[in-house]
């Protein structure tokens, strides 16, 4: 029998894309401290955010939980070395959407799963170049709701996909859940789409 999975997040891209996927899952919203310790690098940062999530829901939902596979996952934005995080306002999202105007950033994803007393974790850095954004059109991109809540103030599958020039790397891991890494990872738990029931080796 396979495991029940629980998807430990808070984001609906990542249940929309492990649902494309073909996961049966249930959603448990774990809170997390999202701080980063002093000298911590944005990839050691995600991962361990990442299962820092899984473990936290594993933990709201106790031993006696039929969830016996936990996923977590986490996303930043770095330029310059720094890891930008979710904006903290409009006017924070349009800084943000300012340092990444014209130029080429990094986004690190982590997905962490934790199942029986195991854990294993991948993480995927992209490169995203994004065209001019002019003042008036960061202010448009602003002014609606889809910066916040997003690493970097943007979503590539919404609006902000005309911003993009170039991409190297994982688009999925972009909008938050590299899928590729995710099946990989869910397949040592023995947790597999509805369409496919066989471990890969």
């Amino acid at each position: 029998m396979t495991p029940r999975l629980c998807l430990a997040s808070q984001s609906p891209r990542r249940a929309e894309l492990l649902r494309q996927a073909g996961y049966e899952f249930e959603i448990v919203e774990p809170k997390v401290d999202e701080t980063m310790t002093p000298g911590e690098d944005p990839p050691l940062l995600t991962e361990r955010l990442s299962m820092m999530k899984a473990a936290a829901a594993k933990k709201m939902l106790g031993p006696d939980s039929k969830m016996k596979v936990f996923l977590g996952s986490d996303t930043t934005v770095v330029v310059d070395g720094e890891s930008l995080g979710k904006p903290r306002s409009e006017c924070h999202a349009k800084q943000m959407l300012r340092r990444l105007s014209g130029r080429t950033h990094e986004v690190i994803t982590a997905v962490s799963v934790l199942w029986n007393n195991q854990q294993a974790s991948e993480v995927v850095t992209s490169e995203v170049m994004f065209c001019s954004l002019s003042e008036a059109l960061i202010d448009d991109y602003c002014a609606s709701e889809e910066p916040f809540d997003k690493a970097g103030g943007y979503a590539i599958q919404g609006r902000a996909a005309v911003f993009v020039e170039n991409l190297r790397g994982s688009y999925y891991g972009v909008m938050g859940l590299p899928l590729r890494e995710t099946f990989r990872l869910l397949n040592n738990a023995n947790v597999y789409p509805t369409w496919h029931h066989r471990r890969i080796e």
